[in-house]
Formats: C-alpha cells, structure tokens, sequence
C-alpha cells in the first residue's frame, strides 16, 4: 500500500498538484528504459508549478526523509526516472513557460518542463535555432536534455546540451534555490558549477530554469545518404571525414542489419548495404565542401551518393529517422535489450562497430549498429528472443563486452542516455574507484539524506 505522504496536503500547493491514484502512480513507475520487473510506482504524483513549489516539496520531504525523483518527459532510455524507493514523483512538465527570447544575445530563458519542439519554434520565430536538440527533442523536456546531457545528430557540429546552457536555476535537496552560471559567454569566477549539474540527473539538484544559447539558422542546408559495400568501408569513411576537418552538420552511420530493418520498415528501396546520412549546413560555399566530401567517400569505394535539400532531402533521409521503430518491428519474436550507447575517440571508431558485429555473429546472435557517428557515437540493439534464457545470457555477454569494449578503447559507456539504473556498474570500470568516490561525496555532500533520485549514477556502496 502506498504511504500517504500527509505532510503534502500542508504545503502551499493548488488542488490538482498532488496526485496519489493509481493511474498517475503507475504512469510515473518509471520511464522508456525501465522493464517492467524495474518499475516502482511512487507513493505520489507531485506536479510544481514554479521554482517556490519545487522548494516546498523538497524542504518538507527532506526534513521527513522522503525520496523525490524528478520525472519529465519519461523518454528516458535507462531508467532515469525511476521512483526505486517510492516516495515522491516530482513531474515538472507544467514549468513550461518560454520566459524571455532575447535575439540580440542569442539567448533564451526557459522553465524545466519546455518541450523541445516548443524551444525550436521560439527560435525560429527570431531566425535562431537551439542546435543540440536530441532526435527525442520533439517529445522530450529541457529539463530532461540537461539531466541526461543529451545530445543528438548534430553533435559532430554543434556540440551537447552543456554546450548550449549558460545559467541554471535550480533547487537542492534541502529546498535552497540556488543559481549557477551567468548570461555571459565565458566566465573564469570560481567554481563552474553548471556543468556539475548537467547530466547528474537529478540526483544533485532539480532544474527549473535554464538561460540558453542560440544559433543562426543557415542559409544552406543539404543532406542525403550514400551507399558503401562493406561496414569497414563507411566506418572508415566516416573517420576519415572528420579527421580530415569537413565542415558537416550531421554523419549517421547505419550497417547492412539496420538497412535491412528500414527498408523493411519505411517502405524504401535502398540496398541491404551499410549507409552514411549525411547533412550540411552553411551560409555559402556548401557545394565546396559537400564537393570535399564526396571525395573521401569515392576514396573508400561508395557505390551510391544522393543529395538533396528541403523536401527531397527528408526523403532520402526518412529510412534512418524511422530506424528505432524499424528495429523494435522487425521480428515479433526478438526483443532489444538494453539500449546500447557507447562512444569512442574518432580514430578507434571502425573498431568497435566491427568489434559489435562480430560478437553479435560469435554469439549467433543479431546486433544491428547505427547512431552519430561523427562525433563516434554507436547505438546497437542485441536482439533476443526473451523465452530462450541461453539466448537472453548471451545477449547479455554481448552488451557487456561491447561496454568494456568501449571503454578499453578510451571512450566511454555512455554517449547521450545517461548512466541511470541500467549502465552504474559501469561506473568504477570506466572512471576508476577513486573518481567515483569524489562523486559519492559531491553526492553526500549536496543530498546528505539521499533523497534526490536514489538508486541512480552511482553504484551501491561495498
């Protein structure tokens, strides 16, 4: 039975922002990446309304010991938002105001619970653009982007969300809010303290505010896709292009198994051939530099090169947006499991698809690659058939060696999803026991009654 968590009913909150049905509590059990073993319904569904009401919450469950896990867009891909202890689910998608476009800066003010579309129409509107939108930016929060560090396929140009964010307003466990950051570009006054609080999912601090950077939109944008014969040929093709400086917006690596899924899926009549999308952006000289590129890709044998811009361009590019929906339809009798997410220096980047690929082939098993590669970004899915417990430990092998692998090659386990419930045992391999210390004290330190998000980034103590 769920706790009732009274004290609520006593703080300075509206009817309609508490909710303890089952309905609400069950939709907040936890997010896309949480299997339905995983899932916890909290005791409450909270839904604050302003940085006042997200301070009274965390003030009265702290004084009472009570866990809060902040909740957004629940598009999260490794149980970020997950209530592992109950308590408190604190939905702060009703904080969705755009406060203040200031074009002159390049600059935006929002509340935590923008969603991203809303973020990229208020910059159209002044011909700016928030270049580190996710692919889930549509339907996901800022608020979300800036716990995980998202980032998306035009991260090998424009960088991650912690790029983009200049200033926070946020509140710590204790209900103190505090501001980090300032409006200014660069800043060398005491310790930077935004960054600290990107992509630490809520367990430091809950978000409210964020000040924003913004972008021009290019006067020049084409796109399309080429067609290489082999995977070692695009991956490679791929490296060389951003070893060699070429000026492009976005680079999406897709094997042969995915293109199979997409054409499947979306209706297209590309090759069973691995696939590089590509997009570039510009005020002029495109064509020089899409000219520049073309030739690194004819050096590693492509067999096909489209491009195109407006509609035309979507068109060649619609396989690779449909992609995680082609993978999950593919075979009702093969489940994914977790979302693989790792990223490598550019220059081992051939390796470890290649590495993916053949453990896949060495387990039998199916392990379709994709993701940014530009900026050496791999998305793999191990597929499984979840009534054959050999099959599933397999698969499980497989995931895990590709993470070690990962890591082995100087990269690191996780790209753009965060570490969440799923990926914290590979927090120690990957920053080393002593690294991960200095984290679990920051941790003791801003939240000493752990009530900020428990169970997540960090690996349970020995």
């Amino acid at each position: 039975m769920a706790r009732t968590l009274s004290f609520l009913d006593d703080l300075p909150l509206d009817d309609g922002q508490v909710n303890r049905g089952e309905s609400a509590r069950t939709s907040h059990a936890g997010d896309w990446g949480t299997s339905e073993d995983q899932q916890v319904d909290p005791d409450a569904v909270v839904y604050p309304e302003s940085t006042a009401d997200v301070s009274a919450v965390l003030a009265a469950a702290n004084e009472r010991g009570v866990p809060v896990t902040p909740y957004a867009a629940g598009t999260g891909l490794e149980g970020n938002a997950t209530p592992v202890a109950g308590g408190i689910s604190l939905d702060t998608t009703r904080m969705d105001d755009i406060l203040e476009v200031r074009p002159g800066d390049l600059q935006m003010d929002v509340q935590a619970g923008v969603m991203g579309y809303a973020i990229d129409e208020a910059a159209g509107d002044v011909g700016l653009l928030f270049p580190p939108l996710p692919s889930s930016g549509d339907i996901s929060t800022i608020g979300g982007m800036i716990a995980t560090d998202a980032s998306g396929m035009q991260t090998v140009k424009y960088g991650e969300v912690a790029d983009w964010v200049l200033a926070m307003e946020a509140v710590l466990a204790d209900g103190t809010v505090v501001e980090v950051g300032s409006r200014a570009v660069k800043t060398s006054s005491g310790y930077n303290l935004a960054p600290l609080l990107v992509g630490s999912e809520g367990t430091l601090a809950v978000v409210t505010r964020a000040t924003l950077r913004l972008a021009g939109r290019p006067a020049q944008i084409r796109g399309g896709r080429a067609v290489f014969e082999t995977l070692s040929d695009a991956a490679t093709a791929v490296r060389d292009v951003v070893q060699s400086g070429v000026d492009v917006a976005k680079i999406e690596l897709v094997d042969q198994d995915a293109a199979a899924m997409a054409n499947r899926y979306s209706g297209t009549d590309l090759p069973d051939r691995p696939l590089v999308f590509f997009e570039f952006h510009a005020n002029h000289g495109i064509e020089r530099e899409i000219a520049f590129f073309r030739s690194i890709l004819d050096d590693h044998d492509a067999t096909r090169f489209e491009v195109a811009a407006d509609e035309a361009m979507a068109d060649l590019w619609q396989a690779r947006k449909d992609l995680a929906f082609a993978i999950e339809d593919y075979d009702p009798d093969l489940t994914p499991l977790h979302p693989g997410d790792v990223t490598v220096p550019i220059s081992t980047y051939p390796d470890i698809v290649e590495y993916a690929k053949a453990r896949g082939a060495e387990a039998d098993i199916l392990v379709p690659c994709f993701g940014h590669a530009g900026d050496g970004n791999v998305h793999y899915s191990v597929l499984v058939d979840e009534s054959d417990p050999e099959q599933v430990a397999a698969g499980e092998a497989v995931y895990r060696d590709v993470v070690h692998r990962a890591i082995d090659l100087g990269g690191t386990v996780t790209g753009e999803h965060g570490i969440g419930l799923g990926k914290r045992e590979y927090l120690v391999p990957e920053h080393g026991t002593a690294a991960v210390d200095l984290m679990r004290a920051i941790k003791d330190d801003l939240d000493p009654n752990g009530i900020l998000n428990p169970g997540k980034i960090l690996p349970d103590a020995e």
